[in-house]
């Protein structure tokens, strides 16, 4: 460990004792990274990489070893964080459907009861957003047709050892938000809540691929790369392709994984992933040392947790949208005054606990039904009181792009089970997790008891035939609107949605099938 990250273990030590230092409400920081494999916060996965202030945390702060993501991708994932509510609740459907722009989030709450409030970098919770192939790839995500949507994943190595910030954006925004550290700490001693959303270690775009492509090119620095134990770096085992579930075969084909990787190739990307969540845990790193250096680290509640995972080449995949837990486990770890320190939580918990647990931090009260629990009352050195006990199952749930059926994951004790669409229709999977780390032995059959109790307790929680029906009704709604809108240019739109060689090949019989699709003969 290094001496900064020592001396701010000392300093956290010796001042940070009480949760409300002379009596002040503490400050809240959040720090969200975008698709940051949750089990790099622990051992082992913690040796693969050096995350020196992700270690910091874990020293002083609660590590939860068990926190899921609401919905595996980008905007739903963050439209639960913010409303405290499960998205078939908000209706959060894909990147492009999610919360009124009006909706009110945890920070709303906090600077109406005094609160000063920064958000900066990453939002990415409301309607309107991404791209038009994104969109419409999941509104069509029923027509039965397979089409290659993403690059395959790639590595990239950029500059030399002396190559620091290599996600300018990112940078930039830490920037500001270190400034704006220094600016409150200069200011006032009014409490306040500042929120930091970062890209990495999202893949950046294939950019070979044209101004449409998604993120497939991993993408870093010899600096960061050195950070990485490659003599640790796991290759992950693959079921055989036609023992693979046809939901997970259907996102391996359209994420462009079916073809041949070599174990080099496999290696390469993992690696170059683990380098870019090591840039992620430097400006995490430089926003808990701006407080530090004010004075404020003391009284400050820091956060750190990310929207969702990412595959990185396990069960042949890369990229989020998918249950198995390189995808749906994310880190979560608050460390501040009062809180426990060295602590490491089994409790399964998820992103829509954060709105409680920052309005109890914050001494606000929640408004409305909402879908998560306060983690306060495992945090806290002095014995605090929740009305709602936590129960011991998690839900996420998925409706886009790259998923041919809206996906609903029930995680319970050491369960997790998947079902889908009307639950009829597609087979569900049921995995042990304790045994089976790896997910790769669906137990559904070898444990119909579990099953049928698990289901039940899923159908208790939402009635999900009835939302994947809500969400199929939607998808022809949402994408007949937008066929209308682009009028005679459809055909050119759809050519052009992708710009890789497959999509060129199969577009017009994609446009075909579509056709089909509305005119309900498929």
């Amino acid at each position: 460990m290094n001496k900064e990250v020592l001396s701010l273990i000392f300093l956290f030590q010796m001042y940070g004792q009480s949760f409300c230092r002379n009596g002040t409400r503490p400050n809240i920081v959040m720090v969200m990274s975008d698709a940051f494999d949750g089990r790099l916060t622990f051992d082992p996965g913690s040796k693969v990489v050096k995350l020196p202030y992700v270690n910091y945390l874990r020293e002083l702060g609660t590590t939860f070893l068990n926190a899921y993501t609401n919905s595996p991708i980008c905007c739903p994932s963050r439209a639960a964080m913010w409303s405290g509510q499960f998205v078939h609740l908000t209706q959060s459907w894909n990147n492009y459907k999610c919360l009124d722009a009006n909706a009110t989030t945890w920070m709303d709450l906090l600077e109406e009861n005094g609160y000063v409030t920064k958000s900066m970098g990453k939002l990415d919770y409301t309607s309107g957003s991404h791209s038009v192939s994104n969109r419409v790839e999941a509104w069509t995500r029923d027509v039965q047709f397979l089409l290659r949507q993403e690059g395959r994943p790639v590595t990239r190595l950029v500059g030399n050892m002396s190559t620091v910030r290599i996600m300018r954006k990112d940078w930039e925004n830490t920037d500001k938000a270190a400034q704006w550290i220094h600016q409150r700490a200069a200011s006032s001693h009014q409490p306040f809540a500042l929120y930091l959303g970062l890209n990495l270690p999202h893949p950046y775009k294939t950019e070979s691929l044209g101004p449409t492509a998604g993120g497939s090119t991993f993408l870093t620095s010899p600096y960061w790369l050195k950070k990485v134990s490659s003599e640790l770096i796991a290759v992950p085992k693959w079921l055989p392709v036609d023992a693979m579930h046809p939901v997970d075969f259907y996102s391996t084909f359209t994420k462009n994984c079916s073809g041949v990787f070599t174990v080099e190739e496999i290696k390469s990307i993992r690696a170059f992933y683990y380098a870019m969540c090591a840039e992620a845990d430097a400006m995490l790193g430089q926003v808990i040392s701006a407080l530090r250096e004010t004075g404020l680290l003391n009284n400050t509640v820091v956060i750190f947790t990310a929207d969702h995972g990412e595959m990185a080449m396990e069960h042949r995949q890369f990229y989020k949208m998918s249950m198995f837990e390189g995808s749906s486990h994310v880190p979560l770890m608050i460390m501040g005054p009062g809180l426990m320190s060295g602590l490491q939580v089994n409790q399964i918990v998820s992103l829509v606990d954060l709105y409680p647990t920052v309005l109890d931090i914050a001494g606000v009260a929640a408004v409305g039904n909402l879908s998560g629990h306060s983690l306060l009352p495992l945090l806290s050195k002095a014995r605090v009181f929740s009305k709602k006990q936590h129960p011991d199952w998690v839900l996420s749930e998925y409706h886009g792009c790259n998923v041919n059926a809206s996906t609903y994951m029930l995680r319970s004790g050491r369960w997790k089970y998947i079902a889908y669409a009307d639950g009829l229709t597609v087979p569900p999977q049921l995995f042990d997790v304790t045994l089976d780390k790896e997910e790769l032995h669906n137990a559904v059959l070898k444990f119909p008891d579990v099953q049928a109790h698990l289901d039940k307790l899923l159908r208790g929680i939402v009635n999900y035939p009835e939302v994947s029906k809500h969400v199929h009704l939607y998808n022809r709604k949402a994408f007949g609107a937008w066929r209308h809108s682009v009028g005679t240019n459809y055909s050119q739109v759809i050519a052009n949605l992708r710009w890789h060689v497959d999509w060129q090949k199969d577009a017009f019989a994609y446009e075909r099938a579509i056709d089909k699709w509305l005119d309900g003969s498929l």
